[in-house]
Parts: structure tokens; C-alpha cells; sequence
């Protein structure tokens, strides 16, 4: 029996494979596809290297039982953009056959259309967002340019909420091309609804023996969500003296991103992994529970953890990895944003010590990494010394100069060496499988 996490690079974002079912009935679920210059370079040439593993000829498509798209972030919903377009556009290199895509829409998420939230902003603030040097169109947005931290986010998620509309488009055109073959159904397995947990419930078994068992995101999140939406629709048309940009992106920063993310406990065979895409460490905590998985104040150890949020310290502390001790730790980050954070990684070291049996998946050497740590540092650096001489008074405090002793990766694992020991790292040119039952190669015989 398979049961593999394939994991690759993908920036600053999620892109992974997992591979279960047997040698004679191999099974598939593509797991994000990070943001742009991943589908490419990294995404494609691994679905046609599984697809030669897999014994198909060029008149056969590769079967994928489940195409997963966490949440509307560009960093996981991208590549499948990318993809989708690629079918589509009939590319010969891309031969797939996909059951289902799961997905929650922003509409379903808010009880709401998306055009009725983004035609909230009016054109002050299209021209706004436009003057930063940004389609109004939202779409391929490079959001490094703002100046303005609010019209930064504000931009970001418009683009997300773009990209979740193309995604459920392309959806629908590649349903209908596909005729009585019923490819790309919407959350098939969940009766086309929400994926959410409420409760505790039967896991979603698929064909190969795997067992699927939703811990987010949570009913009572989305009907706080649903309230939170109404109230800022309504404070937006009352005015209350705010920009629209930062409005909307006050909103959405504090709620869609931590909530909206699909989380799964997957299993096989008493084999364990669980993906985590961008949620908030406790919301995971309390879906787990809430889904009896985890007891109360328990733990449960489990094979694979997908480190959520690629390593970011928000929202995360060392109680969450005492509770979930996992063999495998995936980080995926390239350290845009500062992920993975070194505080991270304390929070890990702190919590399992350096005599744990466990490893590290780093998916950039950490060189790499530190460069893009550094420059997102500085560039943060830059952000707090311009807004401290906008507003003297204000109360937040601009970061020290960037230290390679204190917050490089490398000093810390140089300063950590048992931990050191355990850092495994995705290579560029060759599959980086986590096999927690028979080996899978992608290697055709």
C-alpha cells in the first residue's frame, strides 16, 4: 500500500502530491500550486514524470482523484490557474483526467457575491488601488509594489478573490467539456456543499484506502464570517470615515485567510498526515477536537505535518507542536515574508527537544532562504521608519538592524546542532517523496 507526501518547490507558497492506493492501482491528489513561475518550471514537468511512473501511454491521461485548492491565497491558487488553463487550452504536455476540485468559493465562504463586495469599493478606490501601479482587473497583480501597507493588502486580496472567480469558471468550462465523463466536479464527496467540519463524523473514504477527515474550517468560524461580512458591508456604506482600502482589508486580513483554509487529517493503514494550508495554529487545534481527532488537552502523534502557513510565527506557539508530535515536519517557504520564521523552529526545538526521533523538510537550501529573510526584513525595516516619520506619536516600534547571529537560520542551526541533523531539503532537479508505507518511485519500470 502507498502512502506518500510528494512535496515541491513552490516559492513562497504549497505545492505537494500525495500518493496512495498500490503499485497495480496507483491513486493521486494534487494539493495546491503555488504562485506564479511554479507550474512550470516545477508542477507540469512532475505531472508528467508521475504520469510516465504510472505506465500511460500519450493517448491516456493521468487519473487525479482530487485536485485540493486550501484557500483563495495566490501562493496555493495559482498553479492550478495555471493548469486549468492548460486543459483548456488542450496542451498536449498536460494529460489529466481530474474527478473532483475542492474548493470552497468566496461566495459560498460569505453568503455573498463576490461582485456585490469588490463594487463596494467604487472608483476612488480603483483609481486608488490603479495609482499604485496595479490593474483594476486584480489579476497579476504584483502587490511588492505598494507603497501603502493598507492598499498592499487590500490589492492582495482583491487579487485572491479574482483568482477564486477564474478558478470556479474554469471549473465549470472544464465539467461541461468533459460531458458524461463528469470530470472536475465541485467538492464531490461532500454533495457539492462547503467543505467544513461540525462535528464529529465519519471520515470521506476515497478508492485506494484513504481516509479523509475535515478539521477546518469550522461552522460557527464561517457564521461569525457571514456576520462579519454584513457588518462591514454596512459600515462601508455608512462611510464611519475609513478608506475602502483599509476597510477591506481589515476584514479580510483578520477573518478569510485564518479561516477560510481547508484543513485534513488524512490516513492509511494507521499512517497519519495532516495539511494544515494556511490555518491558524489553535483554529487547527480546536477543528481537531471539534472533529474527535485530538481529545481535549490531548495529544496525537501523527506521521506528517504540514507546518502551517509555511513556518510563519502568527498565530502559532510551542504548545501546538507539544499536542501534535509528528515524525515529519514539512516547511514550504522560500522566505518571502520571513517564512519560515526562526521563531518557528524555537517554538519546535522547545517543544520536542533534540533527542526526538523526528526530520525537517525544507524546500530551499537555507541560504536561500536567509537572503529573502533578510531583504523582507529590511524592506519591513523601511515600511516602520517611513510611517515613523509620517506619525511620530504612533506607538509601534521600528525593528532593530537585521543580525545574522540573531536571525539568520543558519546561526540557529549552527547554534542547534542535533536539530541541525535532522534538516532534509527539496532538491530543484530530482522528486522529494515522504514514504510513510511501500516506496513509491516516478521512475517508469
Amino acid at each position: 500500500m502507498r502512502f506518500s507526501l510528494d512535496v515541491l518547490r513552490a516559492r513562497k507558497g504549497d505545492c505537494l502530491m500525495l500518493h496512495y492506493g498500490t503499485d497495480d492501482e496507483p491513486r493521486l491528489m494534487l494539493i495546491d500550486g503555488g504562485p506564479s513561475s511554479v507550474y512550470v518550471p516545477h508542477l507540469l514537468p512532475r505531472i508528467k514524470e508521475v504520469h510516465e511512473a504510472f505506465g500511460l501511454d500519450e493517448t491516456q491521461a493521468l487519473p487525479v482523484d482530487v485536485v485540493l485548492v486550501s484557500h483563495i491565497d495566490d501562493d496555493h491558487i495559482r498553479g492550478i490557474l495555471d493548469l486549468t488553463k492548460d486543459q483548456l487550452g488542450n496542451n498536449p504536455d498536460l494529460r489529466l483526467r481530474v474527478e473532483s476540485l475542492w474548493h470552497n468559493t468566496f461566495d459560498d465562504l460569505l453568503k455573498t457575491s463576490s461582485a456585490k463586495l469588490l463594487s463596494g469599493l467604487g472608483q476612488d478606490a480603483l483609481a486608488s488601488l490603479a495609482s499604485n501601479g496595479h490593474d483594476p482587473a486584480f489579476d497579476d497583480i504584483d502587490v511588492e509594489d505598494a507603497d501603502d501597507e493598507e492598499v498592499d493588502q487590500a490589492v492582495d486580496v482583491l487579487a485572491s478573490i479574482s483568482q477564486g472567480l477564474r478558478l470556479r469558471d474554469d471549473r465549470e468550462a472544464l465539467e461541461k467539456k468533459s460531458g458524461m465523463q463528469r470530470q472536475w466536479r465541485l467538492n464531490h464527496g461532500f454533495d457539492g456543499q462547503l467543505i467544513l467540519t461540525k462535528g464529529k463524523a465519519d471520515p470521506v473514504e476515497l478508492d485506494g484506502g484513504l481516509k479523509i477527515t475535515v478539521a477546518g474550517p469550522m461552522q460557527q468560524e464561517l457564521d461569525d464570517l457571514h456576520e462579519e461580512c454584513a457588518e462591514w458591508m454596512r459600515e462601508h456604506q455608512a462611510g464611519q470615515g475609513k478608506t475602502a482600502e483599509s476597510m477591506l482589508a481589515a476584514f479580510v486580513d483578520t477573518s478569510v485567510p485564518n479561516l477560510s483554509s481547508i484543513v485534513l487529517f488524512v490516513e492509511v493503514e494507521g499512517k497519519s498526515m495532516l495539511l494544515t494550508g494556511d490555518a491558524r495554529g489553535d483554529r487547527i487545534l480546536q477543528g481537531l477536537e471539534l472533529a474527535g481527532v485530538l481529545e481535549a488537552e490531548g495529544t496525537r502523534s501523527i506521521d506528517i505535518l504540514k507546518v502551517p502557513h509555511h513556518g510563519s510565527d502568527n498565530n502559532m506557539t510551542q504548545g501546538f507542536f507539544e499536542r501534535l508530535p509528528a515524525r515529519h515536519y514539512v516547511f514550504s517557504g522560500n522566505g518571502e515574508h520571513g517564512n519560515p520564521e526562526r521563531e518557528t523552529l524555537k517554538m519546535l526545538r522547545d517543544a520536542r527537544g533534540a533527542a526526538a526521533d523526528y526530520e525537517i523538510h525544507l524546500t530551499y537550501p537555507i541560504s536561500e532562504i536567509d537572503k529573502a529573510r533578510e531583504e523582507e526584513w529590511n524592506n519591513q525595516q523601511g515600511r516602520e521608519k517611513k510611517r515613523k516619520l509620517k506619525n511620530p506619536k504612533t506607538k509601534k516600534l521600528v525593528r532593530e538592524d537585521w543580525s545574522a547571529k540573531k536571525h539568520s537560520l543558519e546561526e540557529f542551526f549552527k547554534g542547534n546542532p542535533e536539530m541541525a541533523k535532522k534538516l532534509r531539503f527539496v532538491k530543484a532537479d530530482e522528486p522529494h517523496l515522504i514514504d510513510l508505507l511501500d516506496k513509491v518511485s516516478l521512475k517508469p519500470e
